[in-house]
């Protein structure tokens, strides 16, 4: 987005860190895995009218709606049960891409 570029270098780095830490740490038989979460109905997005929370939420391609914390959950249950996923970025988002 505009006049996004300090948050998106921020993320850029964790996304390009994911899996060298992932291999650095593989030895101690620690995973690292990132989670790249789209626009969830948090407590933050909760504050905002009901309007913008609908747009917000009519954004996200499929499915058109905010992410629900229980869906990050599941995910996180998922991805911590599955031993073979490591040094990877999930995004959790719908396909959803900010317009800028």
């Amino acid at each position: 987005q505009v006049g996004q570029a300090a948050y998106s270098a921020s993320k850029g780095g964790i996304v390009g860190m994911t899996l060298p830490i992932a291999r650095d740490l593989a030895p101690l038989g620690i995973r690292v895995v990132t989670i790249a979460p789209g626009l969830f109905n948090t407590p933050l997005l909760a504050g905002l009218p009901e309007k913008v929370r609908k747009f917000l939420g009519q954004q996200v391609p499929f499915p058109s709606r905010l992410g629900d914390p229980a869906e990050y959950a599941h995910l996180v249950q998922a991805l911590a049960e599955n031993p073979m996923i490591n040094g990877e970025v999930v995004r959790l988002d719908g396909a959803l891409r900010m317009q800028p």
